[in-house]
């Protein structure tokens, strides 16, 4: 299985002599005498190459100058080859993307029976854009402008195209509302427009594809989420509850002079097992904040990583209490903040608890009704909300 193949991977030793030194020198620091992280730790990322597995690198080179701790990091390409370190807990730490979110709802990937809702919790995840480009000269204008357009799929992408979906529902139109068009593969969905062969999608505002677009003859165009429109966002959260309103200047199309009102959402989310010793996390998060001057230069994103940004809501799953005694410490944790994490922890306990009913109900059936039993099950439990 693909879970397995990534996990027989050889593992990267992150050490302060060998990684990141095409990417970034860093001063050596004195060790703190406040903070004791372990000796060594495990990560899984997403695979090299990614964004997310830089990032981990960037963060476990600081790690290992100023405390000495060793850091193996354990990439992947697959959600379930990411996840199945932290879940077995052979990965103290895991740097993922919406796989967070999927994993704690038990969809997708982790709506069979050897899954269901994982109680995971957050430490932090850096805030990443997500928006609905189209080519400006198919004249749409608004979300609700997409009605019956030909709208980009990626076939077998979950953790695109449910973005897409929220997007919709802020205009109050569903996947029947467009011409949905599925595509082989990202790349493939995501220069589409270019090639006149469907009139928008939804992506991050910095992918090779987006910019070609913005220098073809159809040019690009960026659909606005505007903040202040509550139902819009209520719909959307009912999707996607792990988005929040953001103002992005940097991408194709977007500058600081002609920014744009789109979406964020966490990308890489640092999670734990809801289990996880919580002065383990408290002691992660403040190395976390103690070297950010060193990592923060890693990359043109790396700056998101402080914790103004990075260590409050909305996000995949609620914040683990370790880093929330940090957060509070540190005057970034609200009562906003606290009331969002309560109904968020509330979310995941109830399909927690209604997983057991489903595997009951389902005893003896075949894996396509327990899958009809399941959506059951946890529709009742988020109605009850």
């Amino acid at each position: 299985m693909i879970h397995s193949l990534a996990l027989r991977r050889p593992l990267l030793t992150v050490t302060a002599a060998t990684v990141l030194t095409t990417m970034m020198t860093l001063g050596a620091t004195a060790v703190s005498a406040e903070t004791e992280l372990p000796d060594t730790m495990t990560w899984s990322s997403y695979d090299v190459g990614s964004a997310g597995y830089a990032e981990a690198s960037a963060i476990a080179d600081a790690f290992g100058k100023k405390y000495g701790t060793r850091v193996r990091i354990q990439p992947s390409g697959s959600a379930i080859g990411r996840l199945q370190p932290l879940i077995s807990e052979r990965a103290d730490f895991s740097f993922l993307a919406t796989e967070t979110f999927f994993a704690a709802e038990g969809i997708h990937d982790f709506s069979t029976r050897r899954w269901g809702p994982q109680d995971l919790r957050a430490v932090a995840g850096r805030p990443s854009s997500f928006g609905i480009f189209t080519a400006a000269d198919a004249n749409i204008k608004t979300l609700k402008d997409l009605k019956g357009k030909r709208f980009a799929y990626v076939a077998g992408n979950p953790s695109i195209n449910v973005k897409c979906d929220a997007f919709l529902a802020f205009a109050g139109l569903t996947r029947d509302d467009v011409e949905a068009i599925m595509f082989p593969t990202y790349g493939n969905t995501m220069s589409s427009l270019a090639r006149n062969e469907a009139d928008a999608s939804c992506t991050t505002t910095t992918p090779s594809h987006v910019y070609e677009l913005a220098e073809s003859p159809r040019g690009i165009r960026w659909l606005e989420v505007p903040a202040e429109d509550k139902e819009g966002w209520a719909r959307l959260k009912a999707v996607a509850p792990f988005f929040q309103p953001y103002t992005e200047t940097i991408g194709a199309g977007i500058s600081k002079e002609n920014p744009v009102d789109i979406l964020a959402y966490r990308y890489p989310v640092l999670t734990v097992r809801a289990e996880t010793d919580p002065e383990l996390v408290y002691t992660f998060i403040k190395a976390l904040d103690e070297t950010y001057d060193m990592y923060k230069d890693a990359t043109a994103v790396m700056p998101r990583w402080r914790l103004s940004e990075a260590g409050t809501p909305a996000i995949d799953v609620p914040f683990h209490a370790g880093a929330i005694r940090y957060l509070k410490e540190k005057g970034i944790w609200t009562e906003e903040h606290q009331a969002w994490n309560d109904q968020r922890t509330e979310r995941l306990n109830v399909l927690i608890a209604a997983w057991p009913k489903a595997m009951a109900e389902a005893d003896g059936k075949s894996d396509d009704e327990f899958a009809v039993i399941w959506e059951k099950h946890r529709m009742e439990a988020l109605n009850s909300l």
